[in-house]
């Protein structure tokens, strides 16, 4: 079974997400628990709580929501106050989870920022999730890929198989594939022996046992530029034809797919032409 959804607002309080998410027809969704461009944000309050999980009651369980940290924050930062920092900030997102009874957190693991090697930027990323593990409890720090753009880690599968590879409790680490940034990355998607031959490698050196979520993006930079800047679905490099491989695959069964093209107004569309292709 594929749910299927988007990156909601969160406006106003993150009661909204969930009805927000019902408007555009979806059965999963994504949103921010903070503000994702400040480091601080206000603590949720008990109503705050008990309305977010009332919106969800019967309609959108843990496994369907995939919420997303803060832009700010990284992980793998080679200065020890701004690592410190980031830590504190990846922390409070995750008890934020806790407190929503969500189940899993996605973030981009983080940059080097021309400061130290890949290697170490890849040994401090399972650092800080070990830490933020060892001080909450029922919550999966869920990895995304990145497209490679800058310093970015994560832009490889050998690289996140490395952080997971470093991670103490590997039942609580998850990984949130990127269609657009795999395509930039270098990973083609335009075909479906393409999309069978990259995903078979995910499986290989990473494992399908680990995928917690999926962003269904186009792309508007062509493969292997290592430039992140999502497309409507049909409209960019990537075209439909992976799209329809993902929703044929059940390997991608049960996990939140989320959109997170640049179009609102349209999410509802992309919804329903996804499942015309199941």
């Amino acid at each position: 079974m594929k749910t299927i959804g988007a990156h909601v607002s969160a406006s106003g309080g993150v009661k909204n997400a969930p009805e927000n998410a019902k408007a555009i027809g979806a059965d999963a969704f994504a949103l921010f628990t903070k503000n994702q461009r400040q480091w601080k944000s206000a603590p949720l309050s008990e109503e705050d709580i008990a309305a977010f999980k009332k919106n969800c009651a019967g309609q959108f369980a843990p496994e369907q929501i995939l919420p997303h940290d803060s832009y700010l924050i990284n992980l793998g930062h080679p200065e020890a106050d701004a690592l410190k920092k980031s830590r504190d900030a990846f922390l409070d997102e995750m008890k934020r989870c806790e407190q929503l009874g969500l189940d899993r957190l996605n973030f981009h693991p983080g940059s080097h920022l021309k400061k130290c090697t890949e290697d170490e930027c890849i040994a401090t990323i399972a650092e800080s999730i070990n830490l933020v593990l060892a001080e909450t409890t029922g919550v999966s720090a869920v990895i995304e890929n990145t497209a490679g753009q800058g310093s970015n880690m994560g832009y490889r599968f050998e690289q996140i198989a490395a952080m997971i590879e470093q991670v103490e409790d590997q039942s609580r680490v998850g990984v949130c594939i990127d269609t657009c940034h795999s395509f930039t990355s270098g990973y083609d998607l335009r075909t479906p022996e393409a999309c069978k031959e990259t995903f078979d490698r995910f499986g290989d050196i990473i494992g399908f046992d680990y995928l917690m979520g999926m962003h269904l993006n186009d792309s508007k930079k062509d493969l292997g530029t290592r430039v992140d800047r999502h497309h409507s679905l049909g409209e960019g490099f990537i075209g439909l034809d992976c799209f329809r491989y993902i929703m044929a695959d059940e390997r991608f069964n049960n996990i939140p797919l989320i959109l997170e093209t640049p179009n609102p107004a349209i999410w509802a569309d992309e919804i329903k032409l996804l499942r015309s292709f199941e």
